[in-house]
């Protein structure tokens, strides 16, 4: 009698315990969806956002000069840039805005693309946390 107590005790108590900790989990996703955030922009490197286009660069890689912030020629000279010490960023034309990018590799990827990036901002650091990086 006392070995099926002990049962039905334990599993009351790990019925009690999913239960009370099911509401805390619920509500610590609610407030990561509530902090995650949309941005969209282009995936470029830092030195060349810092300057809002590739045309510097481009001339300085050997690479002939161009207006254009997408295309294959954008995404050589971002890739080449970050071979050098740059980093992959997210920067939007009509705000004149740089995003750091968490996730450098999902960001390679999508060099000299125009992108949706969902995932949390921090700030501080102008960090964009990706969850995930589209077309």
């Amino acid at each position: 009698m006392k070995r099926s107590e002990v049962s039905l005790a334990f599993i009351l108590f790990f019925a009690i315990a999913v239960t009370q900790a099911a509401p805390g989990n619920a509500q610590n996703q609610k407030n990561q969806d509530a902090n995650r955030h949309i941005f969209t922009g282009i995936v470029m490197d830092s030195g060349c956002a810092a300057m809002g286009s590739h045309a510097q660069m481009e001339t300085q890689h050997g690479m002939k000069a161009s207006k254009e912030l997408t295309g294959d020629e954008a995404k050589k000279c971002a890739d080449t840039c970050v071979e050098a010490g740059a980093k992959y960023v997210l920067y939007d034309s009509s705000k004149k805005t740089t995003y750091q990018l968490s996730d450098q590799a999902t960001a390679k990827r999508f060099a000299g693309q125009a992108v949706r990036v969902t995932g949390n901002y921090d700030p501080s650091s102008k960090t964009i946390e990706v969850k995930s990086i589209l077309e």
